[in-house]
């Protein structure tokens, strides 16, 4: 019950990542509009709001100026210095310029002046004090139509305060005052003003985060599909690595889990190797005291039919458990280290021992292999890999054996064909396996004991290569093998 209410904790990073990453695009984008509602929250100053409602009043006493362009209110020291203080932080300091409204010097104020306007309007909100209404103005008309107490507005570089309602003989008039603020936009302003932009980079942004989320579970499981296919392939020292095991999730349980399985089925298969490899010596020595007796029998004249067979089986015996010998050496990997030599060299004596073979049935070996190729390798298995494979090619062709080999990227491809029958489609990846034999070799009288293509994957296994078999279109079997050159 208690791993019931145990979270898992590979949820718990799926569910927090996610969750993260989609609650931080909706807050980034969700608190753009309020930030520019905060920001669009300012309220015009006092000594402007004064200005447009004592024009208002000059307009109930002289209505002529309705029309007249508005000419701001000469400001005396004290008014300028509240207006100043007002507009504190709202316009930047610039030195002082004689233009009429700067604070004298020694006041050691720095004050830039600001233009002011009151635009006048009809009851169909026409202009007449301008010749057109500004943008601005033509903007917050839409929000101010309905209003019936002033209130302060902004549209980028205009400050607006209205509406003031004036009521004179020739109908009802409003008043705008409007403030020029240079426009410090902030920079939300501009995911404000671009949406597409802001949907593409939120896309991207959270394109962004999920990536490293799933990088960071993705990694690991690509490390434990590396040492699951290396591992299948026949490398018992294939494990997952530290960073991986090290985690604390089921992920890392998983990795620890499966080294603990990779060490498992490497102590198998090497205690059953050891084992075969034990037996089959062990073999030896019976099999010689049994040789050693026909010996004595053939050297005393009692040598009989039955005795010649006795030996030829005996023959047989030992050259299998020899087989045997060799395969489980070459799968335990008692050889020395890898050293590099050019391919043609190192098989100079496996390809005239395959030539001499070939010509002997008829036949023909033809080499194609570069005198500059070389590659590090195991050089007695390597050769008793290719030997083995010639021999096949030689034995079950009918004419032409092929032996070549080339460089491509990190690799060594070497291809061996024949012209002969090839063998059943379902028996290409069975032939690598010990005492396999297909029925074509059932058949002959030479089909030994499956146990030279066994040696032959188990020595590329051992150069950490590959070996594949396949029917060629036109007739013959093809064995591609490529080795890595370091």
């Amino acid at each position: 019950m208690s791993a019931f209410f145990l979270p898992n904790r590979l949820f718990i990073k799926l569910l927090l990542g996610f969750w993260l990453c989609s609650s931080l695009i909706i807050a980034c984008v969700g608190v753009l509009p309020l930030l520019q509602q905060l920001h669009q929250n300012f309220d015009v100053p006092d000594p402007i709001k004064y200005e447009v409602y004592s024009y208002a009043e000059q307009l109930k006493d002289h209505p002529e100026r309705l029309t007249q362009r508005f000419d701001p209110y000469p400001i005396n020291d004290k008014f300028r210095r509240k207006f100043r203080q007002e507009l504190d932080g709202i316009m930047p300091a610039e030195a002082p310029r004689d233009d009429g409204l700067t604070p004298p010097p020694d006041d050691h104020e720095k004050f830039k002046p600001i233009p002011f306007y009151i635009f006048v309007l009809d009851s169909n909100a026409q202009v007449l004090n301008a010749p057109e209404a500004s943008q601005g103005l033509q903007h917050i008309l839409r929000d101010a139509k309905k209003l019936d107490q002033p209130q302060s507005f902004r549209h980028k570089s205009e400050v607006f305060f209205g509406p003031v309602k004036v009521s004179l003989a020739s109908g009802d008039y409003s008043l705008y005052g409007a403030l020029h603020l240079p426009r410090h936009i902030p920079w939300f302003f501009f995911f404000i003003e671009h949406k597409l932009l802001t949907l593409a980079l939120a896309i991207i942004t959270s394109g962004i985060l999920c990536a490293v989320l799933a990088w960071h579970l993705g990694k690991p499981l690509h490390s434990l599909q590396q040492g699951a296919n290396a591992l299948a392939r026949g490398d018992l020292n294939s494990r997952v690595s530290d960073a991986t095991a090290n985690r604390h999730d089921e992920l890392g349980d998983l990795a620890k889990a499966f080294n603990l399985m990779a060490d498992a089925v490497e102590q198998m298969v090497k205690s059953q190797q050891r084992l075969i490899g034990d037996i089959s010596h062990e073999l030896r020595t019976p099999l010689t005291r049994l040789q050693l007796a026909l010996a004595l029998a053939r050297k005393k004249g009692s040598a009989i039919e039955e005795t010649e067979r006795i030996a030829y089986e005996a023959d047989q015996l030992e050259q299998m458990i020899a087989e045997l010998l060799e395969l489980s050496r070459v799968k335990l990997k008692h050889q020395d280290s890898k050293i590099n030599l050019p391919l043609e060299e190192l098989l100079s004596q496996v390809l005239d021992d395959g030539e001499f073979e070939a010509s002997q049935q008829g036949k023909q070996l033809c080499i194609d292999i570069p005198e500059e190729l070389e590659c590090a390798v195991y050089p007695k298995p390597l050769s008793r890999a290719i030997e083995n494979l010639l021999r096949n090619a030689i034995r079950y062709s009918h004419n032409t054996i092929n032996i070549r080999a080339r460089l491509q990227q990190q690799e060594v491809n070497i291809v061996i064909d024949d012209d002969g029958n090839g063998i059943e489609e379902q028996e290409l990846e069975a032939i690598f396996k010990p005492f396999y034999r297909p029925e074509s070799a059932r058949d002959r009288e030479s089909g030994g004991w499956g146990l030279g293509l066994a040696i032959t994957e188990a020595a590329i296994t051992a150069h950490r290569g590959r070996i594949i078999a396949r029917n060629k279109p036109e007739g013959g079997l093809e064995v591609s093998l490529w080795l890595p050159i370091s």
